[in-house]
């Protein structure tokens, strides 16, 4: 019987721009483990594409626009590496962020590549997708910022918990991709105590190890071949969830609300690791699908 879960697609959104190869590589990889088709995706504006149907796909035509010889590309680089995988390429119109959030309400996962635009150059660019998908996505979203780490002896994933329902959303999608990975999981709680924070550091971090301990122990008992280590450490959470994930297969974390309708409040957490992280960053819904 078909897995209803294997059904749904990963999304990869393709960007004449930057192609981002490392980015379909890991989309093409994950969709293999996870036996699901893999939907290949580029948006572009209705004003350069020419006119479409009302479904929003686009006719094609050979060599029409920098778009279509992308998802070529793309397509020839996926069935190269993988060559009895399920791959499609739609050519849609409109603005990529909105359109790959939609996708996203069919999908299973959506994967992104980044050009690592700085904070101002996100608010200014109508391109930036990372952020907006990130933040609006029904699914959880991954962006690759780099290549894996090819000499990375013992492969493990990062999640950071801190006892929200966001961050337990975030544990159970780690121990999913853990299990598929055949990697060990690292669960990182950050206390960060405030200007006005009068309790006891000791005291703090006791109650922080017991909170992570129970968040682990449930899923740890569904989930026994998967290795899991703990700790809690005192900082800032982009700071020491960004020096975890040096050589992590992905750093995993929690998204609270949907983010607005600019798709900016993502977060100071994911959106910092989007910055900062040295590996892929997988944000997750609190509620919807991951």
């Amino acid at each position: 019987m078909t897995n209803p879960e294997e059904s749904r697609p990963v999304v990869f959104g393709v960007d004449a721009r930057h192609p981002g190869q490392p980015a379909l590589a890991w989309a093409a990889d994950e969709a293999v483990r996870r036996r699901a088709p893999l939907r290949m995706v580029h948006a572009e504006s209705p004003f350069r594409l020419g006119l479409g149907g009302f479904d929003g796909v686009v006719s094609r035509k050979s060599g029409c626009s920098p778009g279509e010889e992308a998802l070529d590309e793309a397509v020839a680089f996926v069935t190269g590496r993988h060559p009895g995988l399920d791959v499609a390429a739609f050519l849609l119109e409109g603005a990529p962020a909105q359109v790959l959030c939609r996708q996203s309400e069919e999908a299973q996962l959506v994967v992104l590549g980044s050009r690592r635009l700085n904070r101002l150059e996100e608010f200014l660019s109508g391109g930036s997708v990372a952020v907006p998908v990130s933040a609006q996505a029904a699914c959880a979203v991954v962006v690759v910022l780099e290549p894996e780490d090819a000499v990375c002896r013992s492969p493990y994933l990062v999640v950071g918990a801190d006892g929200s329902r966001a961050s337990e959303a975030a544990v159970d999608y780690a121990f999913e991709t853990a299990a598929v990975r055949g990697a060990d999981l690292h669960a990182l709680w950050v206390w960060e105590p405030t200007l006005l924070d009068s309790a006891d550091e000791v005291l703090a971090l006791q109650k922080c190890r017991r909170l992570l301990f129970e968040t682990m122990a449930e899923r740890a008992e569904r989930h026994p071949d998967v290795t899991v280590s703990r700790q809690v450490v005192r900082g800032h959470p982009v700071e020491e969830l960004a020096r975890a994930s040096e050589h992590a297969l992905a750093v995993v974390v929690g998204r609270r609300g949907r983010g607005g309708f600019t798709g900016m409040r993502l977060g100071s957490v994911p959106h910092g690791l989007l910055h900062r992280a040295h590996c892929p960053v997988v944000t997750v819904p609190t509620s919807g699908r991951h």
